[in-house]
């Protein structure tokens, strides 16, 4: 288990965005808009915050995502977050926190879904693999798991 889980429920706020790495990993990327409202006791007016947050989605379940959800679709989004640094082509240093989904679902609070089970595929075949890494580590000192990093992707700019 990740040391830094988190759970946001929002809605999209960019249709998914599909790409591949060159060795034909799915990677999808994604707004989620959480809106958090409650009753301000001393004025009893309500108040609302927004905060926004990137999702990077892999694999297979990249593919599913780019398939099913789009812009102001209502999600569950399950995963770790991860920071990421590059540098721009004017040398710039820049820095993103994401959520690296471990999972993704329609809320169902408000809507409905019909569940579809995709096939499993193998290498060459579109996706679903998974790149190797250790059991005893993601090489960025969080711990175990096999759930791919960015350090497995190369430096890609972020969406």
């Amino acid at each position: 288990m990740t040391d830094n889980a988190i759970t946001v429920v929002g809605n999209l706020t960019r249709d998914p965005e599909m790409r591949y790495t060159a060795g034909g990993q799915a990677k999808v990327t994604f707004g989620v808009a959480v809106n958090r409202r409650w009753m301000n006791k001393q004025t009893n007016d309500w108040e609302e915050r927004v905060s926004f947050f990137n999702v990077v989605v892999w694999g297979e379940m990249a593919e599913n995502v780019a398939g099913s959800l789009s812009k102001g679709s209502r999600a569950v989004v399950t995963g770790r977050l991860e920071q990421r640094s590059w540098e721009t082509e004017q040398g710039e240093k820049r820095s993103v926190v994401e959520i690296v989904a471990d999972e993704v679902g329609p809320s169902l609070r408000w809507a409905t879904a019909e569940v579809n089970r995709t096939e499993r595929r193998g290498p060459g075949e579109g996706g679903g693999q998974r790149p190797s890494v250790p059991e005893t580590g993601n090489g960025n000192g969080n711990g175990g798991g096999n759930a791919p990093t960015y350090e497995n992707f190369g430096n890609e700019e972020p969406f």
